[in-house]
């Protein structure tokens, strides 16, 4: 097992384990921004699989219909290429520079994006403006949002640190940041090798997030609402704390 940990999650760390929103469950805050593709709150078995869809094609990174260690070395060649302007096949400061820079200006379009989308979720009268009661209905949700999603205080560890350093904390990757993306990847992944032989087919990947999806769909309906979102990651915090608890040494 912890050679097939090892296998696959060089291939969810090299792809940056990215949009694995799915497993957080909800979701964004409308369209573009996981599964919940309208931004109603609510998420279809449509929806998730779509959105399955899309994850998968992201992490094949060469296409050959799997994930597997080979989508590693296919990430890095893809991100040499995209270094190396001028094809020579050596790669000069001023090209890494020049890289730099396009991504960090990528970064700041997004968090400008999302800057916006913030700023019209809290201004709930599109008045252009908040209010001091806008501001503070804001810090409430983001407060419950911090203590329902994402493992548990004690497990995040570096996680501010991590999310503060592709903008302000929280903007990247969701709730968790990127840490708990590359966690949630890394569970799915597992989760959905079935065999055993260190690769995840497309059917493989689909029958996970089908059987994830149905885990926290409690009433049967077909759709996850916030509130067996908020189920979900209780119970998902209550088992990583019983396996830290496990995981503790005994008492002297």
């Amino acid at each position: 097992m912890r050679k097939l940990t090892l296998t696959l999650s060089a291939a969810a760390l090299a792809l940056g384990a990215g949009t694995m929103a799915y497993a957080q469950a909800g979701m964004g805050h409308g369209p573009g921004h996981g599964p919940d593709a309208n931004g109603d709150g609510v998420v279809t078995k449509a929806e998730a699989m779509a959105h399955a869809d899309e994850l998968f094609a992201k992490l094949d990174v060469n296409g050959d219909g799997v994930i597997n260690a080979a989508d590693r070395q296919a990430k890095q060649t893809e991100k040499f290429v995209a270094i190396d302007t001028n094809g020579d096949g050596q790669v000069t400061l001023a090209e890494m520079e020049a890289f730099q820079a396009k991504r960090e200006a990528k970064m700041a379009a997004m968090r400008k994006q999302r800057g916006e989308a913030m700023f019209a979720r809290l201004d709930t009268d599109h008045n252009g403006s908040l209010s001091e009661a806008e501001l503070a209905a804001g810090r409430m949700d983001r407060d419950h949002m911090r203590g329902q999603d994402g493992p548990p205080p004690e497990m995040r560890g570096n996680h501010d640190k991590m999310a503060g350093h592709h903008g302000k904390k929280g903007q990247r990757g969701g709730k968790w940041g990127k840490r708990g993306e590359m966690m949630m990847v890394m569970g799915m992944l597992r989760q959905a090798d079935t065999n055993g032989d260190k690769s995840v087919t497309k059917a493989e990947f689909d029958a996970a997030v089908a059987k994830h999806f149905d885990q926290v769909d409690t009433d049967h309906s077909g759709t996850i609402t916030k509130q067996e979102r908020d189920a979900a990651h209780e119970a998902m915090r209550a088992k990583w704390q019983a396996r830290k608890a496990a995981a503790a040494p005994a008492a002297p």
